[in-house]
Protein backbone atom coordinates (compact mmCIF):
# COMPACT_ATOMS: atom_id res chain seq x y z
CA UNK A 1 0.00 0.00 0.00
CA UNK A 2 1.07 3.75 -1.10
CA UNK A 3 1.89 6.06 1.95
CA UNK A 4 -0.80 8.53 0.44
CA UNK A 5 -3.42 4.79 0.46
CA UNK A 6 -1.95 4.03 3.79
CA UNK A 7 -3.12 8.07 5.13
CA UNK A 8 -6.52 8.29 3.29
CA UNK A 9 -6.89 4.49 5.68
CA UNK A 10 -6.10 6.53 8.70
CA UNK A 11 -8.49 9.35 8.59
CA UNK A 12 -11.05 6.72 9.06
CA UNK A 13 -9.75 6.45 12.68
CA UNK A 14 -11.01 9.66 13.52
CA UNK A 15 -14.35 9.09 15.71
CA UNK A 16 -16.21 12.31 13.42
CA UNK A 17 -15.30 11.33 10.02
CA UNK A 18 -16.87 7.57 11.19
CA UNK A 19 -19.63 9.26 12.30
CA UNK A 20 -20.79 11.01 8.86
CA UNK A 21 -20.78 7.11 7.23
CA UNK A 22 -23.82 5.75 6.39
CA UNK A 23 -24.00 2.60 7.93
CA UNK A 24 -22.48 0.36 10.80
CA UNK A 25 -21.05 -1.92 8.39
CA UNK A 26 -19.34 0.53 6.45
CA UNK A 27 -17.74 2.46 9.55
CA UNK A 28 -16.76 -1.15 10.94
CA UNK A 29 -14.74 -2.15 7.94
CA UNK A 30 -12.99 1.19 7.44
CA UNK A 31 -12.08 1.75 10.83
CA UNK A 32 -10.44 -1.67 10.89
CA UNK A 33 -9.01 -1.00 7.62
CA UNK A 34 -7.34 1.86 8.78
CA UNK A 35 -5.95 0.45 11.47
CA UNK A 36 -4.15 -2.22 9.96
CA UNK A 37 -3.15 -0.32 7.14
CA UNK A 38 -1.63 1.87 9.90
CA UNK A 39 0.55 -1.22 11.96
CA UNK A 40 3.80 -1.26 9.86
CA UNK A 41 4.23 2.50 10.29
CA UNK A 42 3.78 2.36 14.20
CA UNK A 43 5.65 1.45 17.21
CA UNK A 44 4.19 -2.12 16.65
CA UNK A 45 4.52 -2.58 13.04
CA UNK A 46 5.62 -6.50 14.22
CA UNK A 47 2.07 -7.10 15.22
CA UNK A 48 0.53 -9.13 12.78
CA UNK A 49 -3.25 -9.90 12.17
CA UNK A 50 -3.80 -12.38 9.88
CA UNK A 51 -7.34 -13.14 8.24
CA UNK A 52 -7.01 -16.54 7.01
CA UNK A 53 -9.37 -19.81 6.22
CA UNK A 54 -6.48 -21.60 7.51
CA UNK A 55 -4.51 -22.35 10.54
CA UNK A 56 -1.08 -24.42 11.43
CA UNK A 57 -1.86 -28.45 11.88
CA UNK A 58 -1.62 -29.56 15.27
CA UNK A 59 -0.87 -33.21 16.07
CA UNK A 60 -4.07 -34.60 16.85
CA UNK A 61 -5.81 -33.09 13.54
CA UNK A 62 -7.70 -35.53 11.70
CA UNK A 63 -5.09 -35.67 8.85
CA UNK A 64 -8.14 -35.58 6.09
CA UNK A 65 -8.75 -31.85 6.86
CA UNK A 66 -4.98 -31.28 5.56
CA UNK A 67 -5.21 -28.65 2.55
CA UNK A 68 -2.98 -30.67 0.27
CA UNK A 69 -2.89 -27.58 -2.05
CA UNK A 70 -1.21 -25.27 0.79
CA UNK A 71 1.27 -27.90 1.68
CA UNK A 72 2.25 -27.99 -1.91
CA UNK A 73 2.70 -24.47 -2.48
CA UNK A 74 4.66 -23.98 1.22
CA UNK A 75 5.67 -27.18 1.92
CA UNK A 76 3.92 -26.77 5.31
CA UNK A 77 0.78 -28.43 6.93
CA UNK A 78 -2.74 -26.45 7.14
CA UNK A 79 -6.32 -27.46 8.05
CA UNK A 80 -8.55 -25.66 6.09
CA UNK A 81 -11.04 -23.75 8.93
CA UNK A 82 -14.56 -24.39 9.09
CA UNK A 83 -17.07 -21.86 9.66
CA UNK A 84 -18.09 -23.18 12.99
CA UNK A 85 -14.35 -22.99 14.03
CA UNK A 86 -13.24 -20.60 17.08
CA UNK A 87 -10.53 -19.86 18.97
CA UNK A 88 -11.72 -17.63 21.97
CA UNK A 89 -15.42 -16.27 22.94
CA UNK A 90 -15.89 -12.69 23.40
CA UNK A 91 -18.19 -10.71 24.97
CA UNK A 92 -19.07 -6.89 24.45
CA UNK A 93 -20.92 -5.14 26.73
CA UNK A 94 -22.02 -2.25 26.00
CA UNK A 95 -23.59 0.70 28.38
CA UNK A 96 -26.42 1.80 26.98
CA UNK A 97 -27.72 3.94 29.90
CA UNK A 98 -28.79 7.60 30.15
CA UNK A 99 -25.51 8.96 30.78
CA UNK A 100 -24.12 7.50 27.20
CA UNK A 101 -26.33 10.11 25.51
CA UNK A 102 -23.57 13.12 26.53
CA UNK A 103 -22.25 14.77 24.29
CA UNK A 104 -20.34 18.33 24.09
CA UNK A 105 -19.37 17.63 20.72
CA UNK A 106 -20.65 15.95 17.47
CA UNK A 107 -20.36 12.24 18.93
CA UNK A 108 -22.26 11.12 21.65
CA UNK A 109 -20.21 8.27 24.43
CA UNK A 110 -22.90 5.89 22.93
CA UNK A 111 -22.06 6.57 19.30
CA UNK A 112 -18.16 6.22 20.07
CA UNK A 113 -18.86 3.21 22.01
CA UNK A 114 -21.01 1.36 19.56
CA UNK A 115 -18.59 2.32 16.44
CA UNK A 116 -16.02 0.78 18.79
CA UNK A 117 -17.73 -2.18 19.07
CA UNK A 118 -18.83 -2.41 15.61
CA UNK A 119 -14.87 -2.64 15.23
CA UNK A 120 -13.65 -5.17 17.73
CA UNK A 121 -16.80 -7.45 16.26
CA UNK A 122 -15.62 -7.22 12.73
CA UNK A 123 -11.79 -8.01 14.07
CA UNK A 124 -12.58 -10.70 15.95
CA UNK A 125 -14.64 -12.73 13.41
CA UNK A 126 -12.40 -12.17 10.71
CA UNK A 127 -9.85 -13.73 13.17
CA UNK A 128 -12.36 -16.49 13.50
CA UNK A 129 -12.95 -15.76 17.13
CA UNK A 130 -16.61 -16.20 18.38
CA UNK A 131 -18.02 -12.46 19.36
CA UNK A 132 -21.44 -11.90 20.73
CA UNK A 133 -23.22 -8.28 21.99
CA UNK A 134 -25.17 -7.81 25.30
CA UNK A 135 -26.31 -4.10 25.39
CA UNK A 136 -27.72 -3.33 29.05
CA UNK A 137 -28.62 -0.30 31.60
CA UNK A 138 -30.45 -1.65 34.87
CA UNK A 139 -30.44 -5.59 32.90
CA UNK A 140 -29.99 -7.37 30.21
CA UNK A 141 -31.48 -5.35 27.09
CA UNK A 142 -30.19 -7.63 24.18
CA UNK A 143 -28.15 -10.68 24.05
CA UNK A 144 -26.70 -12.47 21.08
CA UNK A 145 -24.74 -15.03 21.94
CA UNK A 146 -21.42 -15.34 20.33
CA UNK A 147 -20.82 -17.23 17.20
CA UNK A 148 -17.80 -16.88 14.87
CA UNK A 149 -19.78 -17.44 11.48
CA UNK A 150 -19.19 -14.40 9.10
CA UNK A 151 -22.66 -13.97 8.23
CA UNK A 152 -23.06 -13.18 12.37
CA UNK A 153 -21.63 -9.88 11.81
CA UNK A 154 -24.32 -8.44 10.12
CA UNK A 155 -26.82 -9.16 12.70
CA UNK A 156 -24.56 -7.74 15.36
CA UNK A 157 -23.80 -4.54 13.54
CA UNK A 158 -28.04 -4.27 12.84
CA UNK A 159 -28.19 -4.29 16.49
CA UNK A 160 -25.42 -1.68 17.30
CA UNK A 161 -26.89 0.76 13.88
CA UNK A 162 -30.23 0.37 16.36
CA UNK A 163 -29.56 1.34 20.16
CA UNK A 164 -30.87 4.23 21.78
CA UNK A 165 -30.10 5.38 25.25
CA UNK A 166 -32.42 4.56 28.32
CA UNK A 167 -33.01 6.23 31.45
CA UNK A 168 -32.42 3.43 33.82
CA UNK A 169 -28.49 2.22 35.03
CA UNK A 170 -27.18 -0.64 37.31
CA UNK A 171 -24.27 -2.08 36.10
CA UNK A 172 -22.89 -3.89 38.73
CA UNK A 173 -26.32 -5.90 38.65
CA UNK A 174 -25.51 -6.69 35.14
CA UNK A 175 -22.29 -7.85 35.41
CA UNK A 176 -23.07 -10.06 37.92
CA UNK A 177 -25.84 -11.64 36.21
CA UNK A 178 -23.63 -12.17 33.10
CA UNK A 179 -20.48 -13.60 35.17
CA UNK A 180 -23.25 -16.50 35.83
CA UNK A 181 -24.50 -16.99 32.64
CA UNK A 182 -21.10 -17.01 30.86
CA UNK A 183 -19.78 -20.60 31.35
CA UNK A 184 -16.74 -21.42 29.42
CA UNK A 185 -13.85 -18.99 29.97
CA UNK A 186 -14.01 -16.36 27.57
CA UNK A 187 -13.05 -12.37 26.90
CA UNK A 188 -15.18 -9.68 28.59
CA UNK A 189 -15.04 -6.42 26.91
CA UNK A 190 -16.95 -3.83 28.48
CA UNK A 191 -17.61 -0.15 26.98
CA UNK A 192 -19.05 1.89 29.30
CA UNK A 193 -18.55 5.45 31.20
CA UNK A 194 -18.77 3.42 34.34
CA UNK A 195 -21.27 6.20 36.05
CA UNK A 196 -22.48 4.15 38.74
CA UNK A 197 -21.43 2.95 42.44
CA UNK A 198 -17.75 2.41 41.57
CA UNK A 199 -17.53 -0.21 44.84
CA UNK A 200 -20.76 -1.60 43.15
CA UNK A 201 -19.35 -1.74 39.83
CA UNK A 202 -15.82 -3.48 40.83
CA UNK A 203 -17.51 -6.33 42.87
CA UNK A 204 -19.44 -6.97 39.44
CA UNK A 205 -16.15 -6.94 37.04
CA UNK A 206 -14.16 -9.31 40.12
CA UNK A 207 -17.44 -11.94 39.90
CA UNK A 208 -15.99 -12.00 36.03
CA UNK A 209 -12.24 -12.31 36.90
CA UNK A 210 -13.43 -15.34 40.11
CA UNK A 211 -15.25 -17.29 37.19
CA UNK A 212 -11.70 -17.45 35.51
CA UNK A 213 -12.77 -14.46 32.46
CA UNK A 214 -10.39 -12.38 31.34
CA UNK A 215 -11.89 -8.79 31.09
CA UNK A 216 -10.80 -5.56 29.53
CA UNK A 217 -12.68 -2.02 30.16
CA UNK A 218 -12.83 0.84 27.82
CA UNK A 219 -13.96 3.44 30.57
CA UNK A 220 -15.62 6.16 27.50
CA UNK A 221 -15.74 9.57 28.94
CA UNK A 222 -16.32 13.07 26.63
CA UNK A 223 -13.53 15.27 26.87
CA UNK A 224 -15.73 17.79 28.62
CA UNK A 225 -16.31 15.82 31.56
CA UNK A 226 -12.56 15.02 31.83
CA UNK A 227 -11.50 19.04 31.63
CA UNK A 228 -15.40 20.54 32.93
CA UNK A 229 -13.69 23.93 30.21
CA UNK A 230 -17.31 25.56 30.13
CA UNK A 231 -16.32 28.86 29.38
CA UNK A 232 -20.24 30.35 30.22
CA UNK A 233 -22.85 29.84 33.33
CA UNK A 234 -24.11 26.82 32.69
CA UNK A 235 -27.31 24.46 33.71
CA UNK A 236 -26.50 21.01 34.76
CA UNK A 237 -28.96 18.42 33.95
CA UNK A 238 -28.23 14.94 35.40
CA UNK A 239 -29.61 12.41 32.43
CA UNK A 240 -30.84 9.94 35.07
CA UNK A 241 -32.37 11.59 37.53
CA UNK A 242 -33.34 14.57 36.10
CA UNK A 243 -31.83 16.68 38.50
CA UNK A 244 -30.81 20.33 38.06
CA UNK A 245 -28.23 22.35 38.96
CA UNK A 246 -27.08 26.18 37.40
CA UNK A 247 -23.54 27.13 38.00
CA UNK A 248 -20.50 29.30 36.90
CA UNK A 249 -17.98 26.12 35.84
CA UNK A 250 -14.80 28.27 36.40
CA UNK A 251 -15.68 28.62 40.21
CA UNK A 252 -15.75 24.57 40.65
CA UNK A 253 -13.09 23.48 37.94
CA UNK A 254 -10.41 22.81 40.29
CA UNK A 255 -12.20 21.12 42.43
CA UNK A 256 -13.99 19.16 39.84
CA UNK A 257 -10.99 17.91 37.83
CA UNK A 258 -9.53 16.76 41.57
CA UNK A 259 -12.53 14.85 41.77
CA UNK A 260 -13.07 13.29 38.58
CA UNK A 261 -9.20 12.33 38.67
CA UNK A 262 -9.89 10.41 41.99
CA UNK A 263 -12.96 8.92 40.41
CA UNK A 264 -10.53 7.47 37.09
CA UNK A 265 -7.54 6.96 39.34
CA UNK A 266 -9.61 4.79 42.03
CA UNK A 267 -10.72 2.45 38.36
CA UNK A 268 -7.53 2.55 37.40
CA UNK A 269 -6.45 1.21 40.67
CA UNK A 270 -8.66 -1.69 41.21
CA UNK A 271 -8.72 -2.66 37.92
CA UNK A 272 -5.12 -3.36 38.22
CA UNK A 273 -5.18 -5.18 41.94
CA UNK A 274 -7.68 -7.62 39.85
CA UNK A 275 -5.88 -8.29 37.12
CA UNK A 276 -8.05 -6.45 34.38
CA UNK A 277 -7.09 -4.04 31.97
CA UNK A 278 -7.97 -0.90 31.76
CA UNK A 279 -8.28 1.86 28.98
CA UNK A 280 -9.69 5.23 29.61
CA UNK A 281 -10.76 7.02 26.18
CA UNK A 282 -12.27 9.93 25.39
CA UNK A 283 -14.68 10.60 22.21
CA UNK A 284 -12.40 12.93 20.38
CA UNK A 285 -9.11 9.43 20.87
CA UNK A 286 -8.86 7.96 17.41
CA UNK A 287 -10.28 3.91 17.52
CA UNK A 288 -6.35 2.61 16.98
CA UNK A 289 -5.46 2.85 20.82
CA UNK A 290 -8.41 0.74 21.55
CA UNK A 291 -7.74 -1.95 19.04
CA UNK A 292 -4.09 -2.62 19.76
CA UNK A 293 -5.08 -2.71 23.45
CA UNK A 294 -7.22 -5.48 22.26
CA UNK A 295 -4.79 -7.30 20.23
CA UNK A 296 -2.12 -7.11 23.01
CA UNK A 297 -4.58 -8.51 25.21
CA UNK A 298 -6.08 -11.13 22.23
CA UNK A 299 -1.80 -12.10 22.37
CA UNK A 300 -1.50 -12.70 25.84
CA UNK A 301 -4.63 -15.13 25.98
CA UNK A 302 -3.54 -17.20 23.19
CA UNK A 303 -5.74 -20.06 21.93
Amino acid sequence: MSIKAAKDYKKYLNPEVISSLKNMKLRARLIVEGFISGLHRSPYHGFSVEFSDYRPYIPGDEIKHIDWKAYGKTNKFYIKQFEEETNLKSYLLLDISASMSYTSHKLSKLQYASYLAAALSYLMIEQRDAVGLINFDDEIRKYLAPRSVKSYLSQILKELEQIKCSEKTDTAKTFHEMAERIQRRGLVVVLSDLMDDPDELISGLKHFRHNNHEVIVFHILDPMEISFDFKRNALFKDLETGEKITTQPWHIRADYRKLMQEFINNYKRQCRMNRIDYVLLDTSRTFDLALMEYLIKRKRIGG
